[in-house]
């Protein structure tokens, strides 16, 4: 290639380099087919560039048209000539991706050297994990993340929102949640915590859906639950009394499967989720789940006669069917971390793979999706000699032995970002530079891994980071 040859993270499907360049300037037009207006105003805003009259094409302008070809949804094409940029896009999402590549190289300037760009995702499922309950993360960062995934063609933004340090969605119904569950002690005679309302949430949708990324929100169970039973005790089997944990780990403590108010309340918590969220899916949790207190409970106890368990193991499937239903009867799929197929899996449940990649190979040979975020290739929380910027890039999410069908089940893969000792400032240092190897794996065609070229474009894009104003960390130790 040339050596003006434009340098994108993710790497498209295919980029030519041609004679000459385009220069934007203030008075560049923005003009749009009628199903691509949104895209156009969102992207003249951020640019601060005019609109086109609707139906015109003027010379010189950016112009969006749709792209009838049986394309994945979210590909486009774009020509970029001395004469102006063409796009021509399957759909909103790829009208909304080819913006992104624009905004992309105009971080270097305004003069766009002149190209034919082929894109289209590899997979569906591109997601980042975020962790607001070890370290309460503000409603601007989450902006800025969803700003960020998108310019990195990442659509999936995977929010943890419950666990034994913080309770952080508001329940107008189960006040408690946030009153006591949302706040623990920060040692040093105060509390710590936070808590978003259901304004809050709307707010976040609303600005995640114009910027093509969906908020997917996890309600952790049965384990992980420390600060829900802070607020109701009567949800345990012991009775508490029980504070939020102020430290990481598992913990013994958790739902009372066989308690007569514990149905009620995943009820009434994933009814409210479903109202605010109008994501496909709900992440229903289900890892790392001691079984301690089951074995001594008489209730546990007798529902694992009652419903013909065969042992206490039994109760986490159980009660993960009961959650899935739920939120079956409602237009819903249930996500749950690989130990939800412990016992058999609910109907139509998706699986996240996180203990490497065996929960998402048994998942697609039983018919079911998986997304795959395994310790090894995906825990951005994890130190640079665990897991550099290289081994991110070697990530493949398709698990080698897996027939053309059931690789098909494997919608994608996610980056988990925890935060038990990660707060909000240092998470643009744990997240980039390794975010821009796990958004190419995730988009980029399997054939174009190379991760020397990586290394070279993710050099050039260091300005751009620069520019975002994004506190990256190192590449390796």
């Amino acid at each position: 290639m040339p050596a003006d040859t434009p340098d994108l993270i993710p790497a498209p499907v295919s980029i030519e380099r041609r004679d000459g360049f385009f220069t934007l300037t203030p008075t560049t037009e923005i003009a749009a087919a009628e199903p691509f207006q949104a895209e156009a105003e969102l992207f003249a805003a951020e640019m601060n560039l005019p609109l086109a009259a609707p139906g015109t094409a003027p010379t010189g302008s950016i112009h969006m048209e749709e792209d009838l070809a049986p394309l994945p949804p979210g590909s486009y094409h774009m020509t970029i000539s001395r004469y102006g940029v063409r796009i021509s896009a399957t759909g909103p999402a790829g009208a909304f991706h080819a913006t992104r590549t624009l905004r992309m190289l105009l971080l270097d300037g305004p003069v766009l050297p002149a190209a034919r760009i082929e894109d289209r995702p590899r997979f569906g499922w591109r997601g980042l994990m975020l962790d607001s309950c070890r370290h309460f993360i503000s409603t601007d960062y989450i902006k800025l993340t969803i700003d960020r995934m998108a310019l990195l063609k990442m659509n999936r933004l995977h929010w943890h929102l419950t666990d034994d340090q913080g309770w952080r969605l508001e329940i107008p119904s189960l006040p408690r949640l946030t009153e006591v569950g949302a706040w623990r002690d920060d040692g040093k005679g105060g509390r710590y915590g936070g808590f978003y309302t259901a304004d809050d949430v709307r707010e976040l949708v609303e600005y995640a859906e114009a910027r093509q990324v969906m908020l997917v929100p996890e309600i952790e169970m049965p384990g992980h639950c420390t600060a829900a039973l802070a607020a109701y005790p009567e949800l345990s089997c012991t009775g508490g009394p029980f504070t939020v944990a102020t430290d990481w780990g598992i913990f013994d403590d958790v739902l009372c499967v066989g308690g007569d108010k514990v149905l009620g309340f995943i009820e009434e918590v994933l009814d409210h989720v479903v109202d605010l969220f109008p994501s496909r899916y709900i992440h229903i949790g289900g890892d790392e789940c001691p079984r301690t207190r089951w074995l001594d409970c008489p209730r546990c106890r007798s529902l694992v006669e009652t419903e013909g368990l065969g042992e206490v193991d039994g109760l986490q499937s159980w009660l993960m069917w009961q959650a899935g239903q739920i939120l079956a009867k409602r237009g819903r799929r249930a996500i749950g971390w690989d130990e939800i197929a412990d016992g058999g899996l609910l109907p139509g449940a998706t699986v996240q793979s996180w203990r490497g990649f065996e929960g998402a190979i048994a998942a697609v040979r039983h018919g079911h999706q998986a997304i795959v975020s395994p310790t090894s290739h995906a825990y951005f929380d994890y130190p640079l000699d665990k897991i550099d910027v290289r081994k991110v890039y070697e990530f493949e999410p398709v698990p080698e032995g897996l027939s053309a069908v059931e690789a098909s089940r494997i919608i994608g893969g996610e980056a988990n970002m925890w935060t038990e000792r990660v707060p909000e400032a240092l998470l643009d240092v744990k997240l980039y530079p390794r975010l821009l190897a796990m958004a190419e794996r995730l988009w980029s065609p399997a054939s174009t891994r190379d991760f020397e070229n990586f290394r070279r474009r993710l050099l050039v894009h260091y300005p751009r980071l620069d520019k975002l104003g994004i506190g990256y960390g190192k590449e390796k130790a």
